[in-house]
């Protein structure tokens, strides 16, 4: 089976991304990318998490062509193809519609700087991208010109529908959307209550620099 590791993470992390609620039903997806053959493997399309086994998880082309699946691969692939072609460097990109990000989209606003955490998308305002209707080459255009235009950020919100993140591994993916998902409902929270204090860019530029020297690898 082609990328048999990367349909057992697909799967795996599905079922982590319903179980934190950071997607309901079928709604949302996730996908892995092999540089060398070219190939990515990518969620079903209306399957629920919990439903989906390693061999339903499709492989393709970028282009959209199927390799190997025997089912339709989420709506969602030609968006998750164009954040690849973006982000040379991401293996994995996950798509949800958590609950406090998808506020924020529905309220027509990126998600910023209310916490420090917010420094594991690579900038300190996750931006926001027009809405386009979901499933459409022209959802996966738009996203990618937002990408264009903010080349630090491994995520984008797309307004009223949720979010987009990407990252060098799928558990850096997954984790990056869980880390945004708390900032935007800091950033929610805070809003109810008055206006939140947004983190400045030097105070953000010196998380940065923690963050190089933060955790158990022994390199830093």
């Amino acid at each position: 089976m082609l990328m048999e590791g990367s349909r057992e993470r697909i799967v795996a992390y599905g079922k982590r991304v319903a179980s934190e609620g950071l997607a309901v039903g079928t709604s949302g997806n996730l996908s892995e990318f092999d540089p060398k053959m070219g190939l990515m493997a990518i969620s079903p399309s209306g399957v629920g998490y919990f439903d989906t086994n390693p061999e339903d998880v499709v492989v393709m082309r970028l282009d959209g062509t199927i390799v190997e699946g025997e089912r339709r691969p989420s709506s969602e692939a030609p968006l998750h193809a164009q954040t690849y072609r973006c982000r040379p460097n991401a293996r994995a990109v996950v798509h949800t519609h958590s609950p406090f990000a998808t506020t924020l989209a529905a309220l027509g606003q990126p998600i910023r700087a209310v916490h420090f955490t917010i420094a594991d998308a690579g900038t300190d305002v996750v931006p926001l991208s027009p809405y386009v209707t979901f499933g459409t080459p022209e959802l996966a255009e738009s996203v990618g010109k937002t990408l264009a235009e903010n080349p630090k950020t491994q995520a984008v919100l797309m307004e009223s529908h949720g979010l987009i993140a990407c990252g060098a591994s799928m558990d850096d993916a997954f984790t990056l959307a869980v880390n945004l998902e708390f900032v935007a409902r800091v950033q929610w929270q805070a809003e109810c209550v008055g206006k939140p204090r947004v983190l400045t860019p030097s105070e953000m530029g010196s998380v940065a620099e923690r963050f190089s020297t933060y955790g158990q690898d022994a390199s830093k």
